[in-house]
This record gives C-alpha cells, sequence and structure tokens, in this order.
C-alpha cells in the first residue's frame, strides 16, 4: 500500500473524508449568480472582471495556482506584475458571456500538472506574458466577431510567438496536513533577461461583512514572517524568505471606485496594486502592523532562459528554522509518492503517453475542487453593501430554493467557466474520481442528494445559473458505476453507499415520474436535459396553446433511470430482502417505459430512428425528423441480470413472470428481453432489431461516427437541415460541427454536431454492455459501408480508440485537439502538457468550449483504464 493509500484510509475514517487544505479557491468568483445583487438578474455586468480587483466577494474568493482551507477562512495565492499591466495579475482574465462571441471564455495558459487525493503534492503552471497583457485586445477582437467566427484566443495577440513570456510553475507539498510547502519557479523562456514582480499572497475572506465572524487578523512577526489568527480557524504562520518588500491591507471593498463614496481608511483590496504599480500609499502598506491581507514582494531579475525559486511554508506551528536543511527533500520525497501512487492505481507502464494523459486527467479533476459557499434565502433577502435587498429577486432566480443552504467542497466542472457544481456534471465527474478516491466520490453522490441540496419535492438543484434547469437523471448509473469501480478495486461492494442513495434517488424518481409526465403515458418532456440547443427550438420553453414536446430523450433516460434503479434494488435484495418488493416496482415501471417509447410514436418506421413527437391538440402528433443523439439515447437503458441472483429472489422471479404472463397472454408490449445459455437475462429498451438499426446509423462516418468519437449532431444534417414552423415561426436545424451558430442558451455550447465525452462514455458503456451478453452472436459493419464487421465489444473498443485519440500526438507531433495551435504545442517546454476541453469538433477533432473542463472531460482516464482491460 502506497503511502497515499494510507492517508486516505485515514481520512476515510473522518466524518467527512476531506483534507483540511487543498486547491479549494475558484479561478472565477466574479460574474457568479451569487456575487448578483442586480435588480434585473445581470450577473455578469453586475460584478464584471474589472471590478474583482477592489471589490471584496461575498460567497468565497478566488485567485491563480491558489489553495484554502476547506471552510475558506485563510487563503493563498500568486499575484503578478511583469512592469507593464495596469493591474497586479491576481486572477486568471476571461471575457464575461455577452463579450465572447461564442460566450463566457477564459483567455489565459495554465495546466494542472500534478495532484494526488490528499493534495499533499500538487504541481501548477502558469504562463505569463513579458509583455502588456491583451486585457482591451482580446475584449475588442473577440466583440467585433460574429456567431461563426472562431474565438479571437491569446495564442492569435502574437504574445508567445517569440517565447516572451515566463512560466511559472507553483509546487505544494505537505509535511502534514497543516504544515504545507511551497516552490515557487519562475522561469523565463525569452533569449532576452527580463523583469517580474511576485506576490505571494495571504488573506481571509470576508465573512465580517455578513457579522459572522470576528474579523481575524493577520500581523507581522518579523522580516520573514506572518501570524495569521482566525477564531474558528485557529492560527497559522506564512513563513517566506527575505523578500524585497511586504504590504498589508484588508480585504475591504474600495467602495470609493464603486460609487465615489469615501473609504474610512486607505487599506482596502486594491491597495497592493496602486501600491506596486504608482507608488500610492506605499508606506503606509509598509508600516501597517495588522491587516487582512499579505503579500510578500519579489522583484526578480531573471536572465535569459535561466530560473529563479521562492520557498514559503504555510504551517500551524510556531518554527525556529522555517527552512532547515534538507527543506527541497519534502518536494522530491511527496513527487516519488505522487508517482507510486498513480503506478499503483493505472495499468499504462510509466513513462507512456497514455499514462501521462491519465495522470493529467486526473490530476486536474483533483485540482478541479471547489469550496462553494451560497445560501440563497440570506442572498434573496440581504444586500451586498453596495446595494440594498431588491425586491424584484424575491420573485426572480432561484426565489423558490430557499432551502438551498450549500456550503460543502464539491468537485467542479471547471473552475472558472463554470466554478459551480452542475447535477449531471458531477455525476460523470464521480466516475473517475472513483479512480483515485472512491470515498471522496461517494460522498460527492450523496451530498447532491442531501436536504440542503434536493428540492423538498424530490428535484436535484442543476446549477446556480437556474436551479429548476432539468439535467439527465444520471445519478443512479453513477452511482452503481462507483460502486461497481471500487468493488473490482477492493473486492467489496459498499451495500451501505448504494442503501443511502437509493432512498434518496427514490424521492427524486417521484419527482420525475409526477412532474415532467403530464398526461401519465410515461412519455416524457424533461426541457433541454443539459443537451442546450440540440433541439429544433429552445425545449424547455412553453409551447403555445394546446402543444406538447414529448421527447424521445426524456423517455430513454427514465427508461435508463428504472432499470439503473432496478439493479441497485436487486443488489441490495440479495443482502437484504426488503428490497426486493422495490425491485419489482422499478421492473413494472421499465415496462411501462419502454412501451411508451417503442409504441406511442417515437420510432420512425421508415428512417429506422427515434424522434421527439410534438402533440398539438386535433392533429396528428408532428415527428422532428433530426438525426440527433436524442435518439441515441434509446441506446442508454441496458441491464444484463445474472439468473443466479433471480433464483435467490423467488418473489421478485415471481412477480416478473406473473407480470410477463399477463402482459404476453392480453397481447400487450412486452421489452426486450432475451436470455443467454440460461444464465443472464438481458433488459433493454430497444429491440435487437431496432438495436442493429440505430448502430447502423451511429457508425456511420456520413452521420454520427467521427474520426474523435460520436457527434451529438448528425452530419447528414449539412446538406440537409431540418426546418418546421410552429405557430407561424420558423425553426431550423443544421450540422455545426465546431462552436455554436445559435444564441440558444448564450451560444457557448453546441450540441449540433460536436463530440461529446459524457454522451461518448455512455455510449461506449452501453455497446460494451450489450456486446458481452450477444458476442460473437451479433457483429455490424464498422464503419457502417467498410466490410470490416465486428462484435459489439469491438465497436466499444474502436470507439474508445477514437475518443482517446483526440488528445494523443501524430507522427508529427501534431495533436488533432490543438488545431491551429499545434506550434505552440510542439514547442520544448510545452510538449508534455494537456488540455481537457468542453467538447470537440465534429470534424477536425480541435478543442472547443471550456479548456479545463476536468470535470466530464477526465472521463478520457476511466477509458484508458478499460480499454487496456480488454
Amino acid at each position: 500500500m502506497t503511502a497515499e493509500h494510507q492517508r486516505l484510509e485515514v481520512n476515510a475514517a473522518k466524518k467527512v473524508a476531506l483534507e483540511q487544505w487543498g486547491p479549494y479557491l475558484s479561478e472565477r468568483q466574479w460574474g457568479t449568480v451569487r456575487e448578483d445583487y442586480s435588480s434585473n438578474g445581470d450577473a455578469w455586468n453586475y460584478f464584471p472582471y474589472h471590478q474583482s480587483h477592489y471589490r471584496a466577494y461575498l460567497w468565497g474568493e478566488d485567485g491563480i495556482a491558489g489553495i484554502s482551507d476547506f471552510f475558506q477562512n485563510l487563503c493563498f495565492a500568486l499575484a503578478f506584475w511583469n512592469g507593464k499591466d495596469s493591474v497586479l495579475k491576481e486572477r486568471l482574465f476571461g471575457l464575461g458571456n455577452y463579450d465572447g462571441n461564442h460566450g463566457e471564455d477564459v483567455k489565459e495558459l495554465y495546466y494542472y500538472l500534478d495532484n494526488v487525493p490528499t493534495h499533499y503534492y500538487m504541481e501548477y503552471l502558469y504562463k505569463y506574458p513579458q509583455q502588456a497583457f491583451p486585457y482591451e485586445d482580446l475584449e475588442k477582437q473577440n466583440r467585433l466577431l460574429s456567431k461563426v467566427d472562431p474565438e479571437y484566443e491569446i495564442l492569435d495577440t502574437g504574445l508567445f510567438d517569440q517565447n516572451e513570456y515566463f512560466d511559472i510553475q507553483v509546487t505544494y507539498a505537505k509535511q502534514n496536513s497543516k504544515d504545507i510547502f511551497i516552490k515557487i519557479e519562475v522561469h523565463n523562456r525569452f533569449d532576452q533577461a527580463a523583469n517580474i514582480t511576485v506576490l505571494p499572497t495571504l488573506w481571509f475572506y470576508n465573512r465580517w461583512h455578513f457579522d459572522l465572524d470576528k474579523k481575524p487578523t493577520i500581523t507581522r512577526r518579523d522580516r520573514t514572517s506572518v501570524k495569521a489568527v482566525h477564531s474558528r480557524l485557529g492560527t497559522y504562520y506564512l513563513y517566506f524568505q527575505p523578500p524585497d518588500d511586504r504590504l498589508l491591507t484588508e480585504n475591504e471593498t474600495n467602495l470609493e471606485r464603486i460609487n465615489g463614496t469615501a473609504n474610512s481608511s486607505p487599506f482596502v483590496k486594491d491597495a497592493f496594486h496602486r501600491a506596486i504599480i504608482q507608488g500610492e500609499n506605499l508606506q503606509a502598506l509598509r508600516q501597517k502592523r495588522t491587516g487582512t491581507k499579505f503579500a510578500a514582494v519579489y522583484d526578480l531579475h531573471v536572465e535569459a532562459g535561466k530560473s529563479q525559486t521562492i520557498y514559503l511554508r504555510l504551517s500551524n506551528k510556531a518554527l525556529e528554522n522555517p527552512f532547515a536543511s534538507g527543506f527541497e527533500y519534502i518536494f522530491q520525497n511527496r513527487k516519488e509518492e505522487a508517482d507510486a501512487f498513480y503506478a499503483s492505481i493505472l495499468p499504462s507502464p510509466a513513462g507512456t503517453e497514455l499514462f501521462a494523459l491519465q495522470r493529467h486527467a486526473l490530476s486536474g479533476l483533483l485540482w478541479s475542487k471547489q469550496y462553494y459557499h451560497f445560501d440563497v434565502e440570506r442572498w434573496l433577502t440581504r444586500g451586498d453593501g453596495i446595494n440594498g435587498a431588491s425586491p424584484g429577486k424575491l420573485t426572480g432566480r432561484n426565489h423558490d430554493w430557499k432551502h438551498l443552504k450549500n456550503q460543502d467542497v464539491i468537485a467542479m466542472p471547471d473552475k472558472w467557466e463554470y466554478p459551480w457544481y452542475a447535477a449531471w456534471d458531477l455525476a460523470f465527474q464521480c466516475i473517475p474520481m472513483s479512480m483515485v478516491d472512491p470515498c471522496f466520490a461517494k460522498h460527492q453522490l450523496q451530498l447532491i442528494m442531501r436536504e440542503w441540496y434536493m428540492k423538498p419535492d424530490g428535484q436535484l438543484p442543476a446549477y446556480e445559473w437556474n436551479f429548476s434547469d432539468v439535467n439527465p437523471p444520471v445519478q443512479a448509473w453513477a452511482g452503481l458505476q462507483v460502486y461497481e469501480n471500487e468493488k473490482k478495486k477492493t473486492g467489496k461492494g459498499d451495500i451501505s453507499f448504494l442503501k443511502r442513495i437509493f432512498q434518496k434517488l427514490l424521492i427524486n424518481f417521484t419527482w420525475w415520474i409526477n412532474r415532467k409526465d403530464p398526461n401519465g403515458n410515461n412519455m416524457f418532456e424533461g426541457g433541454f436535459l443539459g443537451l442546450d440547443n440540440i433541439g429544433v427550438f429552445n425545449r424547455s420553453i412553453e409551447l403555445p396553446g394546446q402543444m406538447q414536446l414529448e421527447q424521445a430523450d426524456g423517455t430513454s433516460w427514465m427508461g435508463m433511470y428504472a432499470l439503473n434503479m432496478l439493479d441497485m434494488a436487486l443488489e441490495i435484495a440479495v443482502r437484504d430482502e426488503s428490497f426486493e418488493d422495490t425491485a419489482t416496482k422499478f421492473f413494472e415501471q421499465f415496462v411501462l417505459i419502454a412501451e411508451a417509447l417503442n409504441e406511442q410514436g417515437m420510432w420512425n418506421e421508415e428512417d429506422k430512428f427515434f424522434y421527439d413527437t410534438l402533440s398539438v391538440a386535433g392533429s396528428q402528433p408532428l415527428q422532428l425528423r433530426i438525426h440527433s443523439i436524442v435518439g441515441i439515447t434509446t441506446l442508454f437503458a441496458v441491464s444484463v441480470i445474472d439468473k443466479k441472483t433471480l433464483d435467490k429472489l423467488s418473489d421478485f422471479k415471481k412477480r416478473i413472470s406473473w407480470f410477463e404472463h399477463y402482459r404476453r397472454s392480453n397481447k400487450r408490449f412486452w421489452p426486450n428481453e432475451e436470455i443467454k445459455d440460461g444464465d443472464k437475462i438481458l433488459l433493454s429498451l430497444v429491440p435487437k432489431e431496432r438495436l442493429v438499426f440505430l448502430l447502423e446509423r451511429l457508425l456511420n462516418e456520413s452521420e454520427f461516427l467521427s474520426p474523435g468519437g460520436i457527434r451529438a449532431l448528425s452530419k447528414y444534417h449539412m446538406k440537409n437541415p431540418y426546418s418546421v414552423t410552429i405557430d407561424s415561426v420558423h425553426y431550423t436545424i443544421q450540422y455545426d460541427p465546431g462552436d455554436s451558430t445559435s444564441n440558444l442558451f448564450g451560444g457557448n455550447s453546441n450540441w449540433r454536431g460536436p463530440v461529446w465525452m459524457p454522451i461518448n462514455y455512455l455510449i461506449i458503456q452501453s455497446i460494451r454492455k450489450y456486446g458481452n451478453f450477444y458476442g460473437d452472436s451479433l457483429q455490424v459493419e464498422c464503419p457502417t459501408g467498410s466490410g470490416v464487421r465486428m462484435n459489439l465489444e469491438q465497436v466499444a473498443d474502436e470507439l474508445t480508440r477514437r475518443v482517446i485519440s483526440l488528445f494523443l500526438k501524430d507522427k508529427n507531433r501534431n495533436c488533432r485537439m490543438y488545431g491551429e495551435y499545434n506550434w505552440f504545442y510542439r514547442q520544448p517546454g510545452n510538449d508534455h502538457l494537456h488540455l481537457f476541453h468542453e467538447y470537440f469538433h465534429g470534424d477536425s477533432g480541435q478543442g472547443l468550449g471550456a479548456s479545463h473542463q476536468t470535470g466530464w472531460t477526465s472521463l478520457v482516464a476511466q477509458l484508458i483504464s478499460e480499454q487496456a482491460g480488454h
């Protein structure tokens, strides 16, 4: 057992299996709903980037390469100045939703190099230009672009063309849970010497604004240390090598810059900016003895191609000699422990490209843990000290989520673009998380279902922009995946975990049945289901008149949900017979949903495909004949039940036998059920012959199959756009393989052609399950029309290979994910770096959307392990 595994075992025994210190600091707090106290719900414009320097946040903090304790009382991060910028580089810059031609977008170069679950070793790389950071240029150029233009990125500005930048690598190595060694290496990549000011910064989250805490203090001790005292956290000391300067201020809003109100003192949040850049109040900041924000200042002159290193130490102990001989050894030792940990859990041989890819994916996932604080009731009823409480908020965004009181460390989809949890993202994230920390993965799934998250009626919160939006119900599926991952590793399944989430999922399942099936015909609406613009129109809108959209994917997700709950109930019932009746309930529910999907107008016999159906009173239902993954989701509801399990559950076996006989004798629908060798039973939404038709379309390279995986919309619609007129409004959808060309959902993501990792993962898992059952008895052409026949396990392997290929270099050292920016990633020192994009171009494979979505895109690590196991 590795040292990291031993630490994880210790943490698992805690009530909350969480390290006190970790990368829990967000990378963007401005522009979030939490910080929005406007009267019109315009979060982006109420708190834009340029105000983040001088406005204290109310619901969290942000920084570059930062850490905090798990309640984010005390934070540490880095700030820089290249001698040319008008502000210190304290946080990552990006565009607000209205500034980018495809929505919000981070415009920085940074990389998560390494991390372990306990955060005893972490590495982060930031690339800082030596010329003035192009804030205005990035904003101006992107505002000029249309939806059909590619985004203007920082690598388009020319600032990195001649390597005129610093590589700043930050490494954390813990001596113990409350003693953290910090190394900052500044490497000059340019061929001339350059100056940089580095400000390692320690500060307190401003909780005293709400009068919840006694105001904490950071106090000077001597020239190389300060003391931070907090009533709940206790006492910490920051030790640092002799700096060029030391500055203290307060983490308080500069009201003068906000609205012209005089400040009570010059010690405000942005005081360091004006002191370093303009010399303003510099002496006062030097002489201040106590405050809530501190920075040690290092003015470095770095020779061409050389580097300089700064060491610090954050500890809860007063130390006589914090940088004693052998200080560097802790970094080496923790690095070796991290190497041993990953070597023990990843199947690829050390040093291979796949191994490095997996490690970066999982490290990024671990870096994406974030402290998340939001009390909706308080947010609705109080002001922020700048504006008072707005009466309009009481009927505005999230007004009916007053019970939601979140204060936890949560795995985020992305700590810049999406610095808030999303229910279905989190479900996918927990699967790769279970590879490194199954205890935390299980905790996350349970957390989202706790009473301070789940609505009393059973609805799960979607995400903070609109908690009431509806995401696919994938939590039961994810819970089973996490359960099976841990069972394979340890040989023992955590039945207690299954029982805990099963009880909460029962409530959520009931919400779906009661709220999203208004006709009681087991055909579900669901809304946009997280797939943004995949529909010909916004599927969340209320349709005019007596119209109703019955969604093939809503119905399929519910079929999958019922089958997942059946699988979970059976797994538990083998050990606890009281769950046997519940298993029967979900089996019967699955049969009814399968009947609705297959026999109530969603299957098109001519096209051999499933479609959404628009029902209009007094008219025949209209199928929306769009070849999208809406129809492919029908593959996801598949389960293989071991006959030995049925033999142990005699009452369940008796009930389903009676139910089958009753329905067949009355010539009622019965779902696809096949028996293999008398030992296994396959249940699925899709009959075998329809499965073959769907796979024929799915594996067609002129439709869904791309070099990098399955497209979300068929390429068929490139030459054959689909149009429909509803209530005199004309709607059209066509194949858009790259960024969104529509304004639906802000235009910041696109499901009309790109490759999305979570959907590909679900497709691969489902096809593999079919393949495990059918073996060589079912073979299909892959690709369609190629003459090459494969069984379905081989098809799953081929799809896996294509998805993984997005991240790998070819013989010319180009990676399709980087597209036109391969010139940068071929350079020495950059050729080992990975990004994890939100989605990928349906033809070229170039990464698009959020660039650090090691939430669900880290599923590539799981795919690599599964591929190695086949």
